[in-house]
């Protein structure tokens, strides 16, 4: 039995291939891994952030600033409600 070149570059290839598609898989899954972590990171960050805003407005109100701070703690308090009820 013989081997002939032909056959011999079809497998090489298809072996090529194959190790190519999972390695993609493999990269994309790390990435993605990665990402996730990084988003969730970035949340706690924004979250700590958004309720510091919330204690300089409510500091702002208690010195007796009104009007658009009234309402910018209104909007605050219903946006930390509404986030605090969508969280896994």
């Amino acid at each position: 039995m013989q081997i002939d070149i032909l056959q011999t570059a079809a497998i090489i290839s298809a072996v090529s291939i194959l190790v190519g598609a999972l390695f993609g898989v493999f990269k994309f899954y790390a990435e993605n891994k990665h990402y996730k972590e990084e988003i969730k990171q970035i949340k706690k960050e924004m979250s700590i952030i958004c309720y510091a805003q919330n204690a300089c407005l409510n500091g702002l109100h208690q010195l007796g600033a009104n009007g658009e701070v009234t309402k910018a703690i209104k909007r605050m308090d219903d946006y930390i409600n509404n986030a605090a009820h969508d969280q896994d």
